[in-house]
């Protein structure tokens, strides 16, 4: 059932709220005394933008999970994570289409309420999950550099109890949005847009509440982890100097793995803070609030393009890689094709565990 609502923050909150509920819908009182309605000439570009990520992703993730599934014999616990990483994107992924709709309408829900809940849920759970998969996937292989032998005793069965703590944990996270997610009226923009309704005498706490969960959960929990993980990867493989340009490449791509997370998902969480500063009523700058307007649909769009890269940070850098899509797919992949460094047979575990990644 929709309602009608006043927007105070005009399209600020309704951008931020279409993946992740950031909407500010107070009634008739305003948490700020911005007039102005900024131009949306800039949203043109996004449901292009979204059609690209979504073939781009779907085809390189559906690549990984058809490896996992053809694989013949025991799968190893980094595989394991890796798949489920992939079907996370997966599901993120097949929901853009959706959204991009949305942006195309200007925030216009056409596909009623069940689905609105559905899907932004949906969209919230497995961004979450994701961004779990990864952190488990730092701590795997950061146990697999520095204590090889160890790892070598690790069992599928392991994974078995890792895998559904994670998806618990996302679906824990993605509650709020579940509940509260639903079709309102907004009057002030004249659509019918798919919100977080929180209960308007205390939208403004739930707001900030919601925004700094986000950030605490999604990113800065997950980055000290991740950062903590390869950094320690990096210190312990400078240490050994015998391993020439293998060891060079592995910590090459164990920088690449942080700076993807970071520069995907540190413009959303900085401006989602910025969102709960205002709500909280340290920022009162319509200036500030116009920023936000403009860039967050970027920066949402910046997050979902790490769907898109993991396959490849994942996945794709193995030296068994090719071998195994031709053994899939039964034909030759030339544009796979390309030189690569010999490896010495005396490499220790720990860097065959950091170079394939799916075996």
């Amino acid at each position: 059932m929709t309602g009608n609502f006043a927007f105070a923050a005009i399209s600020k909150n309704v951008t931020s709220s279409l993946h992740f509920g950031l909407v500010n819908i107070s009634g008739n009182e305003s948490t700020f005394n911005c007039a102005h309605k900024p131009s949306d000439k800039h949203l043109d570009a996004i449901p292009i933008l979204y059609y690209i990520i979504f073939v781009i992703g779907f085809l390189v993730n559906t690549i990984v999970v058809t490896l996992f599934c053809c694989q013949k014999g025991p799968k190893k616990v980094s595989s394991i994570y890796i798949f489920n990483l992939a079907v996370a994107d997966l599901l993120l992924l097949v929901s853009l289409p959706l959204w991009a709709t949305y942006y195309s309408y200007r925030y216009e829900w056409l596909f009623g309420s069940v689905l609105c809940k559905v899907f932004g849920s949906f969209l919230t759970l497995n961004m979450f999950a994701s961004i779990f998969f990864i952190t488990c996937m730092s701590v795997d292989r950061y146990q697999s550099v520095i204590y090889p032998f160890l790892s070598q005793r690790r069992n599928p069965w392991q994974a078995s109890y890792i895998v559904p703590l994670i998806w618990c944990m996302a679906c824990l996270s993605s509650l709020p949005t579940l509940y509260f997610r639903d079709v309102r009226t907004v009057d002030y923009l004249g659509v019918n847009a798919c919100i977080m309704a929180f209960p308007p005498e205390k939208y403004a706490q739930w707001s900030a509440g919601i925004a700094l969960m986000r950030n605490i959960l999604g990113f800065i929990i997950p980055l000290i982890f991740i950062a903590t993980c390869y950094f320690g990867i990096r210190k312990h493989l400078l240490k050994a100097n015998s391993y020439g340009k293998t060891r060079d490449q592995v910590l090459k791509m164990a920088a690449a793995v942080v700076l993807a997370f970071i520069i995907c998902w540190l413009p959303f969480h900085v401006l989602t803070f910025l969102d709960a500063l205002a709500w909280m009523g340290v920022i009162n700058s319509c200036e500030v609030i116009a920023v936000i307007d403009l860039t967050l649909p970027f920066a949402i769009l910046l997050g979902f393009t790490n769907s898109c890269i993991n396959p490849f940070l994942y996945c794709f850098v193995g030296n068994r890689f090719q071998q195994k899509l031709r053994g899939v797919f039964r034909v030759p992949i030339t544009w796979l094709q390309g030189k690569r460094e010999s490896v010495s047979c005396r490499k220790s575990s720990s860097l065959r565990e950091m170079e394939t990644f799916v075996s």
